[in-house]
């Protein structure tokens, strides 16, 4: 066992090093003596600074730093500071824990959330990304515990007024309020103080409930005596396209009004998650990781079927809805979007034709819309629904999805033979 030293500048500049491994030599013996300050010298002559006590019993060495980095009497104030912190039942390493608690920022929370696995799409991962780096990017490499309820409040009345291009976006301010809820309700759970309490103990945003703005539901879509017309104006667009990316672009519209299905499940579709049968009846396409982790196989109308058929396949993409894209697969359907609002006389987006898809099914044919929200693959939120019905292969609602397609095919047709006699 080693004798107490008085550790001090000249005993380290004069010790010399064990010939294996390291020794410890305790500061005592001496008025100004520090019990469990000591000083670890290693075989290849490196010096640094300990301090050793015990915390519930338990004994914990810490390293405080190498002689040089720190001065003897620094070392000796800073191992004051811990072993009075380890007699108050402070553990150090925990409290290293909470210095990096209190400095992990935005960005860092946001890598975090996004790493568990198995937990978030990729579409999602890059909302969230993209509302990081986009509209908080002033904050995401400062402290996540920094961000207020003036910041948040403040930022909010930004993008509601002026958006990110200097015109208002109330939508996606609200939107990226979410993320950033999201991203501070999880720091708080994943990032802990010393004494074991929330990193942060009141969410920011929350301060926003009463400016927190209400946006009605959507029920935009294409009016029953449109669809015709619309559908019209696709085949007749699909006979002259401008080129193979603007063709694939009006198939995947005329998909979607067929099968109700959102546009990124439905333009990521591969060729081996579709299935044809001889007679163009009962045919299905699969979803295996949809929106709400309900995999789903869903019927084929034998219009979307002869839609299908009628794709070239690309040597080397198995996208059903291919590209020239680094994607592989089409991400632009302004072009035919804009060629359905003319037709319908009112301005659409792509969810808006899964709403016209409803509609069809639920206010024109009279479809039940339990059913209807299956094929949306909306599972029914009632318990005998739940339990009862069939909620992932929904092959048996073939009939359905037939009679919906064939209405649409055959208004279409009116509106044709319409026009032809009007010329």
């Amino acid at each position: 066992m080693l004798e107490l030293v008085n550790i001090t500048k000249s005993f380290i500049d004069r010790v010399k090093p064990p010939s294996s491994g390291y020794e410890i030599h305790w500061d005592g013996g001496h008025d100004r003596a520090v019990k469990g300050y000591g000083l670890r010298v290693t075989a290849s002559g490196v010096r640094s600074f300990i301090a050793q006590g015990r915390v519930s019993g338990k004994a914990i060495i810490v390293t405080i730093g190498r002689y040089g980095l720190y001065t003897e009497d620094l070392a000796r104030k800073k191992a004051q500071q811990i072993l009075q912190n380890m007699r108050e039942g402070v553990d150090p390493r925990d409290a290293k824990k909470h210095d990096h608690a209190l400095g992990v920022t935005l960005q860092e929370v946001l890598m975090a959330y996004k790493a568990r696995p198995g937990r978030l799409k990729e579409s999602t991962k890059a909302e969230m990304t993209r509302h990081v780096e986009k509209v908080f990017a002033a904050w995401k490499d400062k402290p996540i515990l920094a961000i207020t309820e003036d910041d948040v409040r403040r930022r909010h009345r930004e993008m509601a007024l002026h958006g990110l291009r200097g015109t208002p976006a109330p939508g996606q301010a609200q939107i990226s309020l979410v993320t950033l809820r999201t991203l501070i309700n999880f720091a708080s759970r994943r990032y802990r103080r010393t004494d074991g309490t929330p990193l942060i103990q009141h969410n920011p945003v929350l301060a926003l409930k009463d400016d927190w703005l209400e946006f009605k539901p959507r029920t935009r879509d294409v009016d029953e005596g449109n669809v015709g017309a619309v559908w019209h104006a696709l085949n007749l667009a699909r006979a002259n396209p401008k080129n193979a990316d603007a063709l694939t672009g009006i198939y995947l519209a005329q998909f979607l009004i067929l099968t109700g299905a959102r546009k990124g499940e439905a333009a990521t579709l591969t060729w081996d998650r579709v299935h044809f049968n001889a007679n163009h009846t009962r045919c299905w396409w699969h979803l295996p990781d949809p929106k709400n982790k309900n995999p789903v196989w869903l019927p084929l109308s034998s219009q979307a079927v002869e839609l299908l058929k009628s794709l070239k396949h690309v040597d080397g993409n198995l996208h059903v809805f291919p590209s020239r894209s680094e994607r592989g697969h089409i991400t632009d359907a302004r072009a035919p979007l804009r060629l359905i609002s003319k037709a319908a006389g009112t301005k659409l987006s792509a969810h808006d034709l899964r709403r016209t898809f409803v509609s069809i099914g639920v206010a024109t044919l009279g479809i039940d819309l339990y059913k209807m929200e299956l094929l949306t693959n909306h599972v029914p939120k009632g318990i005998t629904a739940r339990h009862y019905l069939r909620t992932s292969r929904l092959q048996y609602l073939y009939p359905e999805v037939q009679r919906i397609g064939s209405w649409i095919e055959y208004e279409g047709k009116i509106a044709a033979n319409t026009l032809s006699h009007a010329e």
